[in-house]
């Protein structure tokens, strides 16, 4: 039982000898990467040897400050695009004080289908899921969470698309950016 728990935390199926999980191929090294940096996580995969434990430390020792820089920046960015476009609507239309309510709301349906609306129907096409559980998915991964009770790619009967963990990587830094600005709000309004 031991030598097929360790086959299979090395990739390989009890469905013949197989290591088609994308655990290690570029794609699924980037997956790896990102959750390592965003600290998500899953508990799915992980190094297995000293010198790959000791690389992931000193990679997540500069990765994840790296990344925080990143998604603040990530964020700093997607505010700008939504005062800009509150300017913008403030000038044409004369709006003053409706201008900054729709931008926020038009910025927080906007994330909302972007980031944990419309995902679900992607992982339920792709992993066979409920729209439940990819909701759940969505939430859990973007809050950096990460159970690792559903992981995207991981399941032996299904064919995935080579794009497929790389648009999700995207998606969480993405995602997790614009999360960190919906609590930041959250906490101001509750301050």
């Amino acid at each position: 039982l031991q030598g097929i728990v360790q086959a299979y935390k090395s990739g390989i199926t009890l469905q013949g000898n197989s290591t088609s999980l994308g655990r290690w191929d570029y794609s699924g090294s980037f997956f790896f990467s990102i959750s390592a940096i965003t600290t998500i996580g899953y508990g799915n995969l992980s190094p297995s040897t000293a010198v790959g434990r000791i690389f992931c430390i000193v990679f997540a020792l500069f990765g994840i400050p790296l990344n925080l820089v990143l998604l603040n920046e990530i964020g700093h960015l997607m505010l700008l695009g939504v005062q800009h476009c509150a300017r913008h609507l403030e000038e044409v239309f004369h709006w003053q004080n409706k201008t900054s309510f729709l931008m926020k709301t038009c910025a927080l349906v906007t994330g909302l289908l972007l980031f944990l609306l419309l995902p679900p129907l992607l992982f339920s096409d792709k992993e066979g899921w409920s729209y439940e559980e990819g909701f759940y998915y969505s939430f859990i991964t973007l809050s950096t969470i990460g159970f690792g009770d559903y992981v995207i790619g991981m399941n032996p009967d299904r064919t995935y698309p080579s794009w497929y963990k790389n648009v999700i990587s995207l998606w969480i830094l993405f995602g997790m950016a614009w999360l960190a600005l919906v609590i930041k709000f959250c906490i101001n309004l509750l301050e």
